[in-house]
C-alpha cells in the first residue's frame, strides 16, 4: 500500500533523470568566438624598381610589380601585388601642371571617403626635402574599410604619385591585421626608399 504523500522508489529515479535532462537542455548555449586561421609571412627582403617608370623605389621579393591593367592608358600606373595574400598596392602617378592642389585634394577625398566604415582615419606627414619628397599617409583605421592604407607623394613641382593598398576580399580588418600590418612596413620601405627620377 502505498501512503499519501508518498512515491514508490522506483519512481524517484526516473524523474530524477528527466528532470536533469530538461535542465541540461536549456537555452543557455554561448558559441565560442570565431577564430582565424593563422597566417605565414615571409622574410622581408628587398630589390629597387628601376626602369622605364620616372619614380624609382625598393619593393619586396615575395611581391610582383604588374601594369594596371584597369587604366591601360597610363603606362606608369602599377600594382605591387601580393598574390599570398591576394592583395596589392595600386600605384597611379601624374604630372604636376599648376594642378597640384587638385590632385592632393582628390587622394585626401578618396581616403576620406571610407570615413563611414573606419573609425578614425590617422595622418601622418612625409617629407625629405633632399630628395624633395613630401607627402601625407593616411592609416584608416576600422573592420570595414576597403582600402585600410593610402598615401600620396609629391616634389610639389612636377610628379605626384598615388598608392593605396587593397585586398580582394571581403573586407575584415580583424581578419586581415596581421597582413597590414605586415604589408604597412613595405610601404614605409617602398617611401624611405623613393626617389624621383
Amino acid at each position: 500500500m502505498i501512503l499519501p504523500g508518498k512515491r514508490p522508489a522506483f519512481l524517484i529515479l526516473p524523474m530524477a533523470i528527466l528532470m536533469l535532462f530538461i535542465i541540461s537542455c536549456s537555452e543557455n548555449y554561448t558559441p565560442k568566438p570565431r577564430g582565424y586561421f593563422r597566417i605565414a609571412l615571409p622574410e622581408k627582403q628587398y630589390v629597387r624598381l628601376d626602369s622605364v617608370y620616372p619614380y624609382s623605389f625598393e619593393y619586396p621579393v615575395y611581391a610582383k610589380i604588374t601594369p594596371d591593367e584597369m587604366a591601360p592608358g597610363q603606362k606608369d600606373w602599377i600594382n605591387i601585388v601580393y598574390p599570398q595574400f591576394r592583395g596589392k598596392i595600386h600605384i597611379s602617378y601624374r604630372k604636376v601642371e599648376n594642378n597640384l592642389h587638385i590632385l592632393t585634394e582628390d587622394t585626401r577625398t578618396l581616403a576620406l571617403k571610407h570615413m563611414s566604415k573606419s573609425s578614425g582615419i590617422m595622418q601622418q606627414a612625409v617629407s625629405d626635402p633632399s630628395n624633395k619628397i613630401y607627402g601625407t599617409i593616411y592609416d584608416i583605421k576600422g573592420v570595414g574599410a576597403a582600402s585600410p592604407y593610402q598615401f600620396y607623394l609629391t616634389d610639389s613641382t612636377g610628379n605626384f604619385l598615388r598608392g593605396a593598398l587593397y585586398f580582394t576580399t571581403i573586407p575584415n580588418n580583424d581578419s586581415l591585421a596581421p597582413v597590414i600590418d605586415f604589408v604597412k612596413q613595405d610601404i614605409s620601405h617602398l617611401i624611405s626608399t623613393f626617389r624621383w627620377k
